[in-house]
């Protein structure tokens, strides 16, 4: 082929391509006329999955109250397993259970029935989840039946082959799936998701789970910040400079400096070890700036007295809004009798990820 001939069809194909700018919708405005549409197919499927759980509350009975009890007793752990989306909802559930105190781990039934039936014990319990009950799971079940495990399952056809072999089913009920074929688990899925946090959190209740457990459980991100101790934060020991009222502002100034991590400032104890005051730098600089003697002057000359404080079981979220709310960058940190035991600086809260902007 010739290069001209070449060059024609090439032209040729990029005008076919071309698009006409001047016929092509505005972008965006096929969205905003059909906004009303949307919403409404929005508003349906929210409706619909809402109706799932109601009927799924509604149908909670005895065997709720079993599958409770069995997972608050359970001697080994909870082992959660499902197929396609509705294992998928198991492995929020067993997140739920585990990051509520309950023992928990997920398994794939395929998996299991490949090797890792092997992890089982008789003394676990098994929260199978299935909407038909004819899934993967109706091979595995009998297996685990004859380990001895207590089985639960979640399901849409209580009747179902997998239901013979659970000692307790949960019926999630037959509404309609909110996809607009009735196919894709939608409705079907929030059903189960719903009732299994009503599992794990009856669990948690009946356990009395206190927020310092739950701390625990969540050590890291805004969860753990929300529920840290002031004492798991504050600084002791070489950290924490401490002066007595007796000292002198020389000798304060070189305990500050002789911290291993530098604070901007000392606290003043009395002879119980009991704070009485505190000095900044601010105080340092006013004295530098007034032009008379500063390192022969006593602490207790320059300290602010009965400086605010916290003691040290209350939540770093109380700390906070307190040094915000009187423009401080350390806390004293005292016991219950006003000993002091340690000092919160601002930049350990910034380190942890606190904010100015988080609130108690």
């Amino acid at each position: 082929m010739s290069l001209y001939a070449r060059s024609t069809i090439m032209h040729g194909l990029m005008d076919a391509t071309k698009i006409d700018k001047t016929s092509s919708p505005e972008p965006g405005s096929a969205c905003r006329d059909d906004a009303a549409s949307i919403l409404s197919a929005g508003r349906s499927v929210l409706q619909v999955e809402a109706e799932a759980i109601r009927d799924a509350a509604s149908r909670l009975d005895d065997g709720f109250v079993r599958a409770v009890n069995a997972i608050l007793h359970c001697k080994g752990r909870v082992c959660v397993t499902g197929v396609g989306k509705a294992g998928l909802i198991g492995n929020k559930i067993q997140a739920t259970l585990a990051s509520t105190g309950t023992l928990a781990y997920s398994l794939h039934p395929v998996e299991a029935l490949h090797g890792d039936l092997g992890m089982i014990h008789a003394d676990d319990v098994i929260l199978a989840l299935s909407k038909s009950g004819s899934s993967e799971l109706v091979e595995l079940l009998p297996r685990l039946e004859a380990l001895g495990c207590l089985i639960i399952l979640l399901t849409a056809h209580p009747e179902s082959a997998a239901a013979k072999h659970a000692d307790t089913v949960l019926d999630i009920g037959r509404t309609k799936e909110a996809c607009p074929l009735g196919l894709a688990p939608s409705s079907s899925t929030a059903a189960m998701l719903a009732l299994g946090d009503a599992l794990a959190l009856s669990v948690m209740d009946l356990k009395a789970v206190q927020p310092e457990d739950y701390a625990s459980y969540h050590p890291g991100g805004a969860l753990g910040r929300l529920l840290l101790k002031v004492e798991e934060i504050m600084r002791t020991g070489p950290n924490c400079p401490t002066v007595p009222t007796t000292a002198t502002m020389a000798v304060c100034h070189q305990t500050i400096l002789g911290a291993p991590i530098r604070a901007g400032a000392a606290c003043v104890v009395d002879e119980d070890g009991k704070l009485v005051g505190i000095i900044t730098h601010g105080d340092f600089f006013r004295l530098f700036t007034s032009g008379g003697p500063v390192g022969d002057k006593p602490v207790a000359e320059v300290m602010t007295r009965s400086p605010k404080r916290i003691e040290c079981d209350a939540r770093v979220t109380e700390a906070l809004p307190l040094m915000r709310k009187h423009r401080i960058d350390e806390l004293p940190v005292v016991d219950g009798t006003g000993r002091l035991v340690g000092l919160i600086d601002i930049q350990d809260l910034i380190a942890r990820g606190f904010t100015v902007l988080d609130e108690p």
